[in-house]
């Protein structure tokens, strides 16, 4: 050790006692490799005290005081003529504590570690993975519950959904028809652009696209490609992202949202324009429900030249279309919010 190396030649007088009960004598002291020596004036060792093991009394103060660590009944001062000797000391006992091994540190830095890596899971792995564990749980039953909750909160800005008794049978037939299922379409008087899609089905539609158009397979085609949307992305998981974790455990803990998540998260929907969905896809779906796509192509756009391949894909088909719904309920359904 260099320090131990250049106090090696020191020595000093200090006044050095066994035990309490004994008279202070005055003796040498000097450094050694590991220990500090202490002898008489005939230089006869009277004691060796582990430079690791000094504990000072009276820290800055003179004289300085010294025992060894857990011993506080023998004892060696050193006046301040012997400052040199202290500085020493207290030099060698700063290295030596710095080579120490420090469990508490250690234990410091694995907590911190620890901490660390709970934070991290906390913030990047635990959202997603209580996420994707709600949208595995989470009934279709109390996924349509939600997606109502959603459109009772959207109807103070989009009108309340249209209903007249004789529309509602050839909005049910629609839905069989486009759907598979009745009760899955909404008509709204304003607020969707075209079309949405809530958590459980439902899907909700416009009110002019009823009543600018003659051919209900334009509506069929409007609602084929919103179907489209709600398979390309769970419309619960767009929900849950947008509303946090918190609203997710809430979800998984109560079965409940806040009516403040639900209202907010309605009136995010609103202000969405549709994406725009796979054409290979929708020509497939087009194929699939015997529907012609040329009536949505001429909606989308009234020249034909961005939906060519919609409008070319009948000429292509080989079935055999069938209407989305009879003239006389087509009727009906426009009238749905007395228009």
């Amino acid at each position: 050790m260099t320090a131990l190396k250049k106090y090696a030649r020191l020595e000093a007088t200090g006044l050095w006692r066994e035990r309490p009960e004994e008279q202070r004598r005055e003796v040498i002291v000097s450094v050694g490799n590991t220990s500090l020596i202490i002898a008489d004036s005939k230089d006869r060792p009277l004691a060796h005290w582990s430079l690791a093991a000094i504990a000072r009394a009276n820290p800055g103060e003179f004289p300085a005081r010294y025992h060894p660590d857990g011993d506080a009944e023998e004892s060696l001062e050193f006046t301040e003529s012997e400052a040199e000797m202290v500085k020493a000391i207290e030099k060698l006992r700063r290295v030596i504590d710095r080579r120490r091994p420090k469990p508490g540190r250690l234990r410091l830095v694995i907590s911190a570690l620890i901490a660390a890596t709970i934070c991290a899971l906390a913030i990047f792995w635990m959202p997603q993975a209580v996420q994707n564990y709600a949208l595995r749980v989470v009934p279709e039953v109390k996924r349509l519950e939600i997606g109502l909750s959603l459109l009772e909160k959207m109807s103070s800005l989009s009108g309340t959904p249209c209903h007249s008794d004789s529309a509602n049978t050839a909005l049910d037939q629609l839905s069989q028809r486009i759907l598979g299922a009745t009760e899955r379409l909404r008509v709204l008087p304003s607020g969707v652009p075209q079309t949405a899609h809530l958590p459980g089905g439902l899907i909700l539609i416009h009110r002019e696209l009823l009543e600018d158009y003659d051919d209900p397979d334009v509506v069929a085609g409007y609602i084929l490609a919103e179907t489209l949307r709600a398979e390309q992305s769970d419309s619960l998981q767009r929900m849950l992202s947008f509303t946090g974790t918190l609203s997710v455990f809430r979800l998984l803990t109560t079965g409940q949202l806040s009516e403040a998540t639900l209202k907010q998260y309605a009136e995010h929907l609103l202000l969405q324009s549709p994406s725009q969905v796979d054409r290979d896809l929708l020509i497939e779906q087009f194929s699939a429900q015997r529907l012609r796509a040329a009536p949505y192509a001429y909606a989308l756009d009234v020249t034909g030249e961005q939906t060519l391949a919609l409008i070319e894909a009948d000429g292509a088909a080989t079935v055999q279309f069938e209407p989305s719904l009879p003239d006389n309920y087509w009727i009906r359904l426009q009238t749905i919010c007395g228009g």
